[in-house]
């Protein structure tokens, strides 16, 4: 058996091979490290702040949540080993694992992490709702956990191994909602001893520990040998390390990676798209012995949004232009020219397709038909488009493709179609304030629920409060939603979420453009690595081949 000061030796010196190396390394022959790079750069290793997908991907390694999501998308035990819902839906009673601990850290006498309790999810949950956090999850809960006669938060921990939360009426998505990473549990000891440095010196209960982060260059997690998940019997995770680098260069990145100094990149690049994909989507022949592709439907629904009020292009105010402008090009000829066939064509309903219980697609969209826009504008005054008045789309450059592609077949139609490009902060800021007429956004799914994608059409959330940013508002959907929230049937409440969708498309206050898709490029030598229709990363069970 190795001695601990030898072991100690064989540590240092591995962290310090990995820090000395900066647009990515060879690993140790007898460590097992995967390595990806993070563009984006990552601003916070707090959960309370992972508001983007660069943090996202890195706390998912440290942290972990009452609940999870599987690759299904549906909601399994995490740090919550099982828990009861009151017949009523209001009453959740969570039984805590008793074998989970925090990493080591100088935060706890003598170091060492101790035992995580009911205590700390109660202390975790709190302290994203507290106001003073700043934390922008606790618009998740703020309004869906109830408070007692003092304004406290009726979360409360019976004992070691139990938790109770009090909602105020049924809400079905709750579960999905905690499964979020701004819920993932911290130790106070750690948020009292660092500070407002905690996002820097990270300490959860998750699979990996954080050892080194040298800002812009590497960030470096280590294998947690106290985990308490098990895969076939056998304590996660498999790898020693995890390894993050910061190149922005895209077309870089994709070197390293078929250098072999990256493991894997997510979605593709305009720099590298023709090189790794064929015209159909399919994986480049020439990397079949190198690379394997995993892709699954994204939920993340790309649209052009309307203003449905005071809108300053009054004719975008007639629901008949609206649904003109939806049937005016081919979304499937769209997907084939200009994305290669990556995502699916937008011709059903807002919640997208990839959507656990929305996978059939069975809302009733629209498709090219040139007939049904000379109708539609016939019908609203404008026979042959004659007397339409010119149409402004607001974009970024990201999407003027696409643009410029509906510009032109709605030209074929005769309507004018003039494109505005902004910068994306500024974009954001006018959709957010009701700015701009007729605009390009997208919704990926904070958590795996419809209602998640409807809530853009509730009429309390108008924006810039909410994010219904189309200002749609029907007294109809807005009853139907409440109800559905409430809803504890899941198949019922599923069917009333179909209602509500074929209720927004009829209305057509959006143009549905596509669905995304998730793109993986793994090196060949890396297995367990899912995907899922969150684009989650969850490293815990990949293995890599020395």
């Amino acid at each position: 058996m190795m001695n601990k000061t030898a072991l100690n030796i064989s540590i240092i010196l591995f962290i310090i091979f990995i820090s000395s190396c900066q647009s990515g390394f060879k690993e140790p022959k007898d460590k097992t490290v995967f390595r990806y790079n993070e563009s984006a750069g990552i601003s916070s290793l707090d959960p309370a702040f992972a508001r983007d997908q660069a943090n996202i991907w890195a706390d998912n390694q440290l942290y972990n949540s009452i609940v999870q999501l599987d690759n299904d998308l549906l909601v399994t035990p995490c740090l919550a080993k099982k828990w009861k819902i009151s017949k009523k839906g209001t009453h959740y009673q969570f039984i805590i694992r008793d074998d989970v601990y925090f990493h080591n850290s100088i935060a706890f006498k003598d170091g060492i992490g101790r035992n995580m309790t009911a205590s700390d999810i109660e202390y975790s949950l709190k302290r994203v709702l507290n106001p003073k956090t700043l934390s922008p999850g606790a618009v998740w809960l703020q309004n869906i956990i109830a408070k007692n006669k003092n304004g406290d938060f009726e979360i409360n921990t019976i004992n070691d191994t139990i938790l109770n939360i009090k909602l105020n009426k049924a809400f079905s998505p709750f579960l999905g909602r905690l499964s979020m990473p701004y819920f993932s549990v911290v130790p106070k000891e750690a948020i009292e001893y660092f500070g407002n440095d905690f996002g820097r010196h990270p300490v959860g209960t998750g699979p990996f520990y954080f050892k080194m982060w040298k800002e812009g260059i590497k960030l470096v997690f280590l294998k947690n040998k106290k985990y308490f998940e098990l895969d076939k019997g056998i304590r996660l995770p498999h790898l020693d390390a995890v390894a993050i680098s910061f190149i922005i260069d895209k077309q870089s990145t994709f070197l390293e990676f078929i250098k072999g100094n990256i493991d894997f990149i997510s979605g593709i690049d305009p720099s590298y798209k023709d090189e790794l994909l064929l015209a159909n989507g399919s994986l480049n022949p020439k990397y079949n012995n190198k690379v394997n592709l995993l892709t699954k439907p994204y939920l993340n629904t790309e649209y052009l949004g309307f203003l449905m009020e005071n809108n300053k292009d009054t004719v975008l105010l007639d629901k008949r232009i609206r649904k003109a402008i939806n049937y005016g090009f081919d979304r499937k000829k769209m997907m084939r020219y200009l994305r290669n066939n990556i995502g699916i064509a937008g011709n059903n309903g807002f919640v997208p397709v990839g959507m656990p219980g929305f996978t059939n697609g069975i809302i009733k969209g629209y498709f090219y038909s040139p007939d049904s826009v000379l109708s539609l504008l016939e019908e609203a005054g404008f026979p042959n488009a004659k007397g339409l008045p010119p149409i402004t789309l607001a974009t970024t450059s990201a999407y003027l493709d696409l643009c410029k592609y509906i510009q032109q077949e709605l030209g074929k139609l005769g309507v004018i179609l003039n494109i505005d490009v902004h910068q994306p902060a500024s974009l954001r800021q006018m959709v957010a304030n009701a700015k701009i007429p007729f605009f390009r956004g997208s919704w990926i799914a904070d958590y795996a629920d419809p209602e998640n994608y409807l809530a853009l059409f509730y009429s309390p959330n108008f924006s810039p409060g909410g994010a219904n940013y189309t200002h749609f508002s029907s007294p109809k959907f807005d009853n139907l939603y409440e109800k559905a929230r409430a809803e504890v049937n899941d198949s019922v409440r599923l069917n009333m979420y179909r209602v509500m969708d074929q209720m927004v498309i009829d209305e057509a206050p959006v143009v549905i453009l596509y669905y995304d898709q998730v793109l993986r490029f793994v090196s060949k030598n890396i297995s367990g690595l899912g995907v899922n229709a969150m684009n989650q990363l969850s490293l815990k069970k990949v293995k890599k081949a020395l």
